[in-house]
């Protein structure tokens, strides 16, 4: 999958991008349009597999939905392979143009336990309430769901806030990554519209990130690699 980021100055969420009149609305609609479809050709000259439309501009797709209808035309006039947007995971249920892309995708940190160290048991409960509104959302549009990002940091409270990514969050617990990140393909990974994930964030450089002492994102040289090993060992 090709998927373009938007990075936003001091680390500001993306979601949150909002112009204050018309004339910078078209500006952002503009730029980002050249964006986007330079990428769209460039992943379709190499044969990428899936093409992302965007992630997490939530307010940008709540302001502007008749553009983003517009901009998923153009990117099929320079793409041929699937399409999906990586939507926020609380932001999936009201995008409004799943019907028009192959995957309802999403960014999938939702909370799923307070604990410190999240049992596999809180996580699994957790998973529940959320599931549910997954599987409505795959029932409406009847297209596989897709994980554009997924993964737990190996730190305290790893299901609280999934999202967090500040660094005086640096008390390493591998357990609460193992946990988490088992819970979620035992929730997941067998249902037949599930259509597998992304995981965040994994380096080129494999032998000289993570390790046991790393308290990101990361699984690379750590237990909860050989869980996400044996799941993509088995598909």
């Amino acid at each position: 999958m090709v998927k373009p980021q938007i990075w936003v100055w001091r680390g500001e969420f993306t979601g949150n991008i909002k112009m204050q009149n018309e004339d910078n609305w078209k500006l952002l609609e503009d730029s980002y349009t050249s964006f986007i479809l330079e990428y769209a050709q460039m992943a379709n000259e190499t044969k990428a597999d899936i093409f992302c439309i965007g992630t997490e501009l939530e307010t940008f797709v709540d302001n502007r939905p008749e553009y983003w209808f517009d901009l998923i035309n153009k990117v099929k006039s320079v793409y041929q392979g699937k399409l999906t947007y990586a939507a926020n995971w609380n932001e999936f249920d009201r995008t409004p143009f799943w019907g028009e892309l192959d995957y309802v995708g999403i960014d999938a940190y939702f909370p799923v336990s307070q604990s410190k160290t999240p049992t596999m048991e809180e996580c699994l409960e957790g998973w529940k309430s959320h599931k549910k509104g997954i599987t409505e959302t795959q029932k409406t549009y009847k297209k596989p769901i897709l994980f554009t990002e997924f993964g737990y940091r190996s730190v305290d409270y790893s299901g609280k806030r999934p999202w967090i990514s500040d660094r005086d969050m640096d008390q390493v617990n591998l357990e609460a990554q193992n946990n988490t990140t088992q819970a979620l393909f035992e929730t997941f990974w067998d249902e037949d519209w599930f259509a597998g994930g992304f995981v965040w964030k994994w380096f080129i450089n494999h032998d000289e990130v993570g390790g046991e002492e790393n308290f990101m994102f990361t699984p690379q040289n750590k237990p909860t690699e050989a869980i996400i090993r044996r799941h993509y060992s088995l598909n």
